[in-house]
């Protein structure tokens, strides 16, 4: 058995990907990094090639052809990560809006005090975010309190990106049958984590925005979070969440 695996996926990210996988090499914990690449144009993909052989065995690629959708590069991530027997799985982010730092936060989370899953959390300590402008700060936030009221999970930060998974979590999800490929795709998993009734844990993170490349955010990514909510509830009244 494996212990940890980095998820990060990629699109035009050659501005970040060499200092952050470099951060995530240098830190106290051995955590490996996988990099799924949506065969950005802008040759990501290339560097992390490059630095295979500075970090032989811990850095892999994965490419794919075109924009896939985040949902998809993840589930992608999830089923190499359990292929290869890890026990511990993170997502994160390209552009440090996530400080690699508090990987080893999440990672004691679950393999030191126990939980499933570990959230880096924006808003479980007010609001802790840097360099978003106000109307971007109030439309998270209180997408999240929505998702919260629709769904009914005690979980702060329902859109985080910034998590770590035991791999027994992943095991008892369905993968195949995630219904959202964007940003609802976060809430999705927080969803059917709470409704297996797996042990979760927020820990509260400072949130800053890329200073380099480009955001993927936009008003839309947020409409289908928000629009989708309503169904995957009513979905839930449908289904067994027996875990054994």
């Amino acid at each position: 058995m494996k212990d940890s695996l980095v998820i990060i996926p990629t699109y035009n990210e050659r501005e970040n990907i060499e200092a952050m996988i470099r951060k995530v090499m240098l830190l106290a914990h051995p955590f490996d990094l996988l990099i799924v690449d949506d065969g950005s144009p802008d040759g990501t993909a290339d560097i992390v090639r490059d630095m295979q052989f500075v970090y032989p065995g811990r850095l892999h690629l994965e490419t794919r052809k075109g924009k896939l959708g985040l949902g998809t590069a993840y589930i992608h991530g999830f089923k190499y990560a359990l292929h290869r027997g890890y026990e511990y799985i993170f997502e994160m982010d390209a552009d440090f809006s996530h400080n690699p730092d508090d990987l080893i936060r999440l990672y004691h989370a679950c393999a030191i005090d126990g939980y499933d899953v570990a959230i880096g959390s924006r808003y479980i300590q007010g609001v802790n975010v840097v360099n978003w402008p106000m109307s971007r700060v109030l439309m998270s936030y209180f997408a999240s309190s929505y998702v919260r009221m629709v769904t009914g999970m005690p979980i702060a930060d329902t859109t985080a990106g910034f998590k770590c998974y035991r791999r027994k979590v992943l095991e008892t999800i369905q993968l195949n049958n995630i219904r959202f490929v964007g940003y609802a795709f976060q809430i999705e998993m927080k969803f059917l984590t709470y409704k297996y009734g797996f042990k979760i844990k927020e820990v509260p993170i400072i949130f800053t925005d890329r200073t380099k490349g480009v955001s993927k955010m936009s008003s839309g990514i947020f409409k289908e979070a928000v629009l989708g909510v309503l169904q995957m509830k009513i979905n839930s009244y449908f289904r067994h969440f027996d875990r054994y």
